[in-house]
């Protein structure tokens, strides 16, 4: 009886913290089980712009392995909130440097574990049949008069990466009091791809790898890279890791990973592992 209540909290916990995805619901129990039980399986909170890139790098780690990765994906603000409050994850990798030390500062990592994984660039979309053309974003750019009536959409500038390295940049290029009334702030990166794509936001900031992958939006401009800060990818365990973490990490840094990454069109930080 004591060890049915346990596995009854367990598997609440896991519940309040991680959608178990679609494909999972018919798995085997055996499957779903804590890594904990079994060491067949990581969860791995990664930030929203890493989903496509980071679900084939997965894949290829289960096949070679065995080992089975669940990924949850949002903005590393929320993740980072969730791994402080005790979320069962096993990996963190966030789109900005911040909530990782946030983590850290909160002893939810294990520090020797971390590593700058990732580069990338964030870009101006539009939708795809939108009549704006190439813009040159430098000093002076005219992002609100861009937009006229529309509105511009990015992550929250307070606390979503995205939004913070676009905040960043729009100050530096001195547009930020213009439009910072027209901004349409989302969630995550993907939520303000979305606005974009389905033409609820004649423009978006967003990192050149999601507008890479989204077919209803055209990239109109680059932010210079000095215009705002280095954007950046850490990856550590968490505190709470299970055995194998070591293993699924080093993968992240191999040839093989790296490949992947970068056909999305990230940049690769880390020495690669032999």
């Amino acid at each position: 009886m004591k060890m049915f209540i346990r596995s009854f909290v367990s598997a609440l916990l896991v519940g309040a913290f991680l959608a178990v995805p679609a494909s999972a619901k018919d798995a085997k129990p055996s499957a779903m089980a804590p890594a904990a039980a079994q060491d067949k399986t990581l969860t791995v909170f990664a930030a929203a712009s890493m989903k496509n890139a980071l679900d084939d790098v997965d894949k290829a780690y289960t096949a070679k392995t065995g080992v089975k990765i669940v990924a949850s994906y949002a903005a590393s603000s929320a993740l980072a909130k969730q791994i402080e409050q005790g979320a069962p994850a096993d990996v963190f990798i966030s789109a900005d440097t911040a909530w990782m030390n946030y983590v850290k500062d909160k002893k939810a990592i294990s520090e020797p574990t971390r590593v700058n994984l990732l580069g990338n660039s964030i870009v101006l979309i539009a939708p795809k049949d939108s009549k704006i053309g190439k813009v040159t974003i430098d000093q002076g750019f005219d992002l609100a008069k861009l937009a006229g009536d529309g509105k511009v959409a990015t992550g929250d500038v307070k606390a979503v990466p995205v939004g913070k390295y676009a905040k960043a940049a729009l100050e530096k290029l001195g547009a930020w009091t213009a439009v910072e009334p027209k901004m349409a702030m989302a969630e995550n990166v993907r939520a303000a791809l979305a606005l974009v794509a389905r033409n609820e936001a004649v423009l978006g900031i967003v990192y050149s790898t999601d507008a890479k992958v989204e077919p209803g939006v055209k990239i109109v401009g680059t932010f210079p890279a000095n215009s705002h800060p280095p954007i950046v990818y850490p990856v550590a365990a968490t505190s709470t890791a299970h055995k194998g973490t070591d293993d699924y990490l080093a993968f992240l840094r191999s040839s093989e990973a790296k490949t992947i990454f970068e056909k999305y069109g990230f940049s690769f930080l880390a020495h690669p592992a032999t």
